[in-house]
């Protein structure tokens, strides 16, 4: 999640856009509380949730058309209309896009155009979870053309390496041109800037050709500050009492509301055809209701009769245990893994980092063994989390670089940059070795220095409160002060593009990628797909090294690493057919994976 100007977004809400003050969706409600769809003979259906107005007239072309109400506070009507036409709602004498609109007739704040679904993929099988090797990508930064086009015809490049899943960081229509994707307003709606609605049917088509699954970040927890018309069109839509981060929060606790996402995340599925969700920040989806929203909306993914197994990922700072113990989903982003990871090969110990600085190896030899670092036992910082240790190891996505983690730093720079090539092989290794389901960022696989600042791509009052934003962030990180790039000059998103200016050694690390995923797919994944036998038994060796053991019902895995250091008490590398290493026990930098059979 990008912290995107930071509170100070919400100021900036209230003062261009905010103007006025539980039963479970199911996805066959006869009459949606939003958007429009056609009702044949010539004629679409309108709706919109508005219980706050008692007035609201369409605009079709140059047309007014005056709604109606029902009980519930949705107007809606029927009117002569065609494929392409636009139109949009009449907010305080302005004509308003659609908040569900499908697509629009320019920017965030022009008026939306009446579109059919796209043709969807053609239906394929997937693939289990277990199986997982991912990469984030960014569509505005994959390519330098940075549309879906051009990104599916690079994934090959992808699959040819082992990789078969890619996680899109978001891609609903934001303000302006440029952006990460994380304050969408219209979030039915395809960013322009990437293509247009068949490009990413198309897009998803490409993936499942080539065997990848496409996961697709959606953000449920606030809207952006740059045409968010929805504050003004529905207030009740929003927890006057609350706010999130990024703005205000929205009343999860009322049905056209739920309604508003759960059918969000069906057309992503239904007419793109993509494999599941990443959610971003689900611990901002707060909802006091018995039955809360996360619960239904993943509960509804679940009942949904595809071929293909859906995945569902959650980014969640709460570090808690139930919803994937509940099977609603499959997995969480791991932070922990990263932090500790982090801390040991830079040594940082600023902001959330502090936490890990203790001793980020044995931090890291806990989540090598049970996932979660934060478990809920007394730590520096404040305690939070719960007990992950009964969890299978694919009930977590762990990663050395995300978006957030190499983005949310002040100059965007990557790990390489700052622990060196030596020492992050080693990591590689770890990540994609371990049975942890591992996560890539774009240009990781090819050991890419291309940094990835936080870019936007606003304008007056709404830039300014950004880069005041980006500021504050920073204000634990000292030795960040008076470096960040301006988030809203268009080089800072050139400089984000991975594949611009790779290293000489980029095809070394292609083929060490290659490497380590087509030995994680012989040897790891059979094991895994076993089951575990018994809990992982992970001791440090060194203060930069470590030996870990994994008992699954078919085998045992096994790894032995040091970062920069020999081991203290060096451990025997077996001399086996099976094995896979990098460097040698007795220099700086080593490492071995190896599996025994049961």
């Amino acid at each position: 999640m990008s912290i995107a100007g930071g509170r100070s977004f919400a100021t900036v809400f209230r003062r261009r856009i905010f103007q006025e003050r539980p039963t479970f969706v199911t996805s066959d409600k006869t009459q949606p509380y939003w958007g429009a769809w056609p009702a044949g003979e010539g004629q679409w259906d309108f709706a919109l949730w508005s219980p706050d107005r008692d007035t609201l007239e369409l605009k079709i072309d140059d047309k007014l058309h005056a709604l109606t109400k029902d009980a519930e506070g949705t107007f809606r009507g029927r009117f002569p209309a065609r494929t392409g036409d636009r139109y949009g709602y009449v907010l305080d004498g302005v004509v308003v896009p659609d908040p569900a609109a499908r697509r629009q007739a320019g920017e965030v704040h022009a008026m939306s155009l009446l579109t059919r679904d796209p043709q969807a993929p053609s239906p394929w099988q997937g693939r289990d979870w277990v199986d997982t090797a991912m990469v984030e990508i960014h569509i505005g930064t994959f390519t330098r053309e940075g549309t879906f086009t051009a990104a599916a015809a690079k994934l090959a490049d992808l699959a040819a390496l082992g990789v078969n899943t890619v996680e899109v960081m978001p891609i609903a229509q934001f303000g302006g041109a440029r952006g990460w994707g994380y304050d969408g307003v219209l979030p039915y709606a395809v960013h322009p800037a990437y293509g247009a609605p068949q490009d990413f049917a198309d897009f998803v088509g490409a993936a499942h050709a080539l065997g990848i699954s496409v996961l697709l970040d959606v953000v449920y927890n606030h809207f952006g500050p740059d045409g968010a018309y929805i504050h003004g069109l529905a207030p009740s839509f929003f927890d006057e009492g609350r706010t999130t981060p990024w703005g205000p929060a929205v009343d999860f606790t009322r049905r056209p509301v739920r309604d508003f996402f759960i059918r969000n995340a069906r057309m992503w599925v239904e007419a793109f055809g993509v494999d599941g969700f990443r959610f971003d920040a689900v611990h901002q989806l707060v909802d006091p209701s018995e039955r809360p929203f996360f619960t239904e909306l993943t509960e509804s993914l679940r009942a949904l009769d595809t071929i293909r197994p859906l995945h569902l990922v959650a980014e969640d700072e709460r570090n808690l245990a139930a919803d994937r113990e509940a099977g609603r989903i499959d997995a969480q982003w791991n932070d922990d893994f990263h932090h500790a990871m982090h801390v040991l090969l830079t040594g940082e110990d600023e902001g959330y980092y502090a936490n890990y600085a203790a001793d980020p190896m044995a931090d890291l030899c806990l989540a090598l063994a049970e996932g979660q670092v934060e478990q809920g036992q007394p730590r520096v910082g404040p305690s939070r989390g719960a007990p992950s240790g009964d969890l299978p190891p694919q009930a977590f996505v762990n990663a050395n670089q995300t978006h957030d983690q190499i983005g949310n730093r002040a100059l965007g720079d990557r790990l390489i940059k700052l622990a060196g090539p030596d020492a992050v092989r080693i990591a590689h290794a770890v990540l994609l070795t371990a049975p942890y389901v591992p996560m890539l960022f774009q240009g990781e696989e090819a050991g890419s220095y291309a940094p990835f600042p936080f870019f936007a791509d606003f304008e007056g009052d709404l830039a300014e409160a950004v880069r005041s934003g980006r500021k504050e962030e920073f204000k634990d990180f000292g030795g960040f002060a008076g470096e960040l790039p301006d988030p809203l000059d268009r080089a800072t998103r050139d400089m984000a593009r991975p594949y611009d200016d790779l290293p000489e050694d980029a095809d070394d690390w292609r083929r060490l990628t290659a490497r380590l995923l087509g030995w994680r797919a012989t040897q790891v994944l059979p094991l895994l797909r076993s089951g575990r036998a018994e809990p992982a038994r992970v001791r440090a060796t060194g203060p930069c090294s470590a030996v870990a053991s994994w008992a699954f019902e078919a085998g045992t895995l096994d790894l032995a690493f040091h970062f920069g250091t020999v081991p203290d008490t060096p451990h025997l590398w077996p001399d086996s057919p099976e094995r896979l290493t990098l460097g040698a026990p007795g220099t700086p930098f080593g490492f071995c994976a190896w599996t025994t059979s049961r």
